[in-house]
């Protein structure tokens, strides 16, 4: 049996995530007697990874027509709209992958960040704080700047920004630089002390630099690989690198997001990949897992991500619905005569995170007294903008009237399924 000696526990675990990849590691001293485990960056022929295309070939096609009819449908919407698409997908992108890692970030902050270097006029929003800011300049370098090649400057810009204290919770940690193993192996641990189960040990820190350069050199290689393959391909393998302390599962996912937007052309951001692994969480770390210890041949990997990828662009055309939803709402609206406190926080119940309205919530919205709230809602109750609900008294609330019709969840779905089997090689 292998046994596990603790030399230092970090604790960063998080509750709501119990195999947190990255962001919380259990560092061990692996006493000498142990059977090795072989991981996949120990094969002979690391890193030359393969992938059956053959079998791949129907999940790339149909992900493909997919990927370009809903690029296709959001082009054709007006500047404003496209806008409001893109600060819908990239607010759920940075919200989703800190998710991931158990880290729970403000959404209003990330919002309000994200709006202001689009651009976008989404008053009312809290000022971000600096972790905030991190992540999301991070994913906006990564996906408006997806032509640049991508370096090892870069990548250290990436963590530095993740981690602006140089601090992943209590811990220290080589804020924008490779880790180093002082305190021992990088490892994913997940469960009690005593009882620790070891999913991963990354590359020793003494080979980073080479694995990374390696990693490097092929993902802004120009060659005949389609970059929804190169964004699947390049998850994997920098995960498996896991060159930080802290913010390894980010920084790949923002790297897959990189090669999309280079598979589409595009800066411009319509699906979360993010969102859907986090709804897809427990298979993501099992499909991981399995790969992580397995061959050079990385085919289950390449289709389940694929279909991740499929679900995501299906699950946006909701965004899209959501959308054109606004817009009609506006349109229904355009003769009522609306002062700028009522147009935000209309904007804010139609972005659907404020739930129903109460004058004091108006109030906190719109940044004026009580008195000035209760007036306004009076005024739109008077011209039909607003419904009061039935509850009354202390309780009383208000919601929007539906002048328009949308079923945000009538996108297409089950074109992807979330089971994926594939032929093993022979």
């Amino acid at each position: 049996m292998r046994r596990l000696v603790p030399a230092e526990i970090r604790p960063h675990r998080s509750p709501q995530n119990p195999r947190r990849m990255v962001a919380w590691r259990r560092v061990f001293r692996i006493s000498s007697a142990k059977v090795r485990r072989l991981y996949i960056h120990q094969q002979p022929d690391w890193p030359r990874l393969s992938w059956n295309l053959e079998q791949l070939a129907e999940l790339l096609a149909a992900v493909r027509h997919h990927q370009g009819r809903l690029v296709g449908r959001m082009e054709a919407l007006g500047f404003g709209l496209r806008q409001e698409a893109v600060l819908g997908a990239l607010t759920s992108d940075v919200l989703e992958t800190s998710e991931i890692e158990g880290e729970t970030l403000d959404a209003e902050q990330v919002r309000s960040s994200i709006a202001r270097r689009l651009g976008m006029d989404v008053g009312g929003l809290k000022p971000p704080d600096r972790d905030v800011e991190g992540i999301v300049e991070m994913m906006l370098d990564a996906t408006r700047r997806y032509e640049q090649s991508l370096t090892a400057d870069r990548l250290f810009a990436w963590h530095a920004s993740l981690f602006p204290t140089g601090r992943s919770g209590m811990s220290a940690i080589r804020a924008g630089a490779w880790r180093d193993d002082r305190t021992g192996p990088m490892q994913v641990v997940s469960g009690p002390v005593g009882k620790e189960r070891v999913h991963f040990q990354a590359p020793p820190a003494e080979r980073i630099d080479r694995e990374v350069q390696a990693f490097l050199r092929d993902f802004n290689a120009e060659r005949g690989v389609d970059p929804v393959i190169r964004a699947g391909l390049a998850h994997l393998w920098f995960v498996t690198i896991h060159p930080f302390d802290d913010g390894n599962g980010r920084i790949a996912r923002a790297i897959a997001d990189m090669a999309l937007a280079r598979s589409e052309g595009s800066a411009q951001r319509f699906y979360s990949m993010s969102a859907q692994i986090r709804q897809e969480r427990s298979a993501y770390y099992d499909i991981l897992e399995a790969t992580q210890a397995g061959t050079l041949d990385i085919t289950p990997w390449m289709a389940w991500f694929l279909g991740c990828l499929g679900r995501a662009i299906d699950g946006a055309q909701g965004t899209l619905e959501t959308v054109l939803a606004k817009a009609r709402f506006w349109d229904s609206v355009s003769g009522v005569p609306l002062n700028g406190r009522q147009r935000l926080v209309l904007n804010r119940l139609l972005d659907g995170r404020e739930g129903t309205l109460t004058s004091s919530k108006y109030a906190r919205l719109a940044k004026c007294s009580q008195d000035t709230a209760s007036r306004d809602i009076s005024s739109l109750v008077e011209r039909g903008v607003l419904v009061r609900n039935p509850e009354g008294g202390r309780s009383t609330s208000y919601a929007l009237v539906r002048t328009a019709t949308g079923d945000a969840g009538s996108a297409s779905r089950g074109a992807y399924p979330r089971t994926i089997r594939v032929r093993a090689p022979r």
